[in-house]
């Protein structure tokens, strides 16, 4: 099987059945349909999400919510500690008390 499927253009000839309550499954294809997509779309895409990962898409977690901050509070804060050593590795580095000091107030 190639490693790069797509589930869009390959051709559907299998089946997949599946017992979920009948409430959920109402409610999931209410948010689906906002979204122009049908339940069907919906787990297609979550399957090619698995493929293009090679796992879940997404967090399980006891508190995916938190999990999902954390990570991104993580991110940021690399992102923010690049960009200040770049800058302060350049030459033209002016620090905020030589800016202040230049325009007569003090820090």
């Amino acid at each position: 099987m190639p490693d790069n499927i797509s589930v869009a253009n390959s051709p559907k000839t299998a089946t997949f059945q599946m017992r979920i309550n009948p409430d959920v499954k109402n409610r999931a294809e209410d948010i689906y349909s906002r979204c122009g997509m049908t339940l069907t779309d919906a787990i297609n895409v979550f399957l090619q999400q698995s493929l293009n990962v090679g796992g879940l898409p997404l967090l399980v977690t006891q508190n995916s919510k938190e999990a999902l901050r954390e990570q991104a509070i993580a991110i940021l804060m690399s992102e923010l500690k690049k960009g200040k050593d770049s800058v302060k590795s350049d030459k033209a580095w002016i620090s905020e008390k030589d800016i202040l000091a230049e325009f007569g107030t003090d820090v």
